[in-house]
């Protein structure tokens, strides 16, 4: 195997640690994971390298939620079940964007996607709407409250789409003890719906956000749980909105420099490994010099120190 292509295990566990004693919880293949570049095999060793990391740190209950989306309703199911029984609690599917032209003209495709594989998931599944990483697939509320129907053991959407209004929409559908009533899950955890940005979680707390999965909280995990922490109390609002103000400005760059620039950031901050996965390259060190050197990142940065 070419050895770029390795897992640096020992660095992912060391990781792990450090972002979960910050009191987040682990999200492993996904987008930032470079999950399209990880075969079969590495994402089953990333979720036992992510367990055993747990648990050495008596960690034992934090969850683990597992990407398993892929290009077919076949192999997703495979990677829900190999999740599973590697460890993991939950798992997020997002829709196939190969035949995405396919899926648009048809959401009841899309549909039947996610209740094939909610209904032979070991676990829990999460919905991925991520439209720019998924062929333009943008499921709309309405699409996504029917497949939430479709089955019990779909236990929440996951929206890196900005758009507050759906996540609101869905909400308050779901949310009412007559849908609960009538389309119980499977979890004794009702359904969440989640932002995968961070930079609008305080004013989408307020419409039934149950909180945010972001890159960020790879370099400022400690800040992250605290505007977490600060949006639950109506008491801190003045506050909650400062350091919501701090956290989008830095994300504003975290989201300019994608994967290459959070793992030169990573390697700086952690001596980890700079490199992603090919076709992608690595941050050339220059552009990483001015990007580092930005105020508003600097600003977050130097705010985790102090928490």
């Amino acid at each position: 195997m070419i050895a770029e292509y390795l897992i640096d295990l020992e660095a992912f566990q060391n990781h792990v640690k450090f972002i979960a004693k910050a009191g987040t919880i682990p999200v492993l293949s996904g987008s930032m994971g470079e999950a399209v570049h990880l075969n079969q095999e590495e994402r089953k060793r990333l979720i036992h390298a992510a367990r055993q990391a747990l648990n050495d740190i008596d960690l034992h209950d934090v969850p683990i939620v597992a990407g398993t989306g892929a290009a077919s309703t076949r192999e997703s199911i495979e990677l829900c079940k190999d999740a599973a029984d590697a460890g993991a609690d939950y798992v997020m599917v997002i829709p196939p964007g190969y035949y995405s032209g396919a899926l648009i003209s048809n959401t009841k495709a899309t549909e039947k996607f996610f209740t094939d594989i909610a209904q032979a998931s070991p676990v829990p599944v999460i919905v991925y709407n991520f439209p720019a990483v998924a062929g333009g697939i943008d499921m709309d509320s309405d699409l996504i409250v029917s497949i939430v129907k479709s089955s019990a053991n779909i236990c929440g959407v996951k929206l890196t789409c900005a758009n507050v209004g759906k996540l609101t929409r869905i909400m308050s559908q779901v949310s009412t003890p007559e849908f609960q009533k009538q389309y119980p899950r499977s979890t004794a955890t009702p359904f969440r719906a989640i932002d995968g940005f961070i930079d609008f979680l305080l004013p989408s707390i307020s419409v039934g956000s149950a909180g945010a999965i972001s890159g960020l909280p790879n370099i400022a995990p400690k800040s992250c749980v605290k505007l977490w922490n600060l949006c639950q109390d109506p008491h801190s609002l003045k506050e909650a909105i400062e350091l919501q103000n701090t956290i989008a400005l830095a994300d504003g760059i975290a989201l300019k420099i994608g994967i290459a620039g959070m793992k030169k950031l990573l390697h700086r901050h952690f001596g980890y490994g700079d490199k992603p996965r090919l076709p992608l390259l690595p941050m050339d060190d220059q552009v990483a010099d001015s990007v580092f050197d930005d105020p508003f990142l600097k600003a977050l940065l130097d705010l985790e120190l102090t928490l």
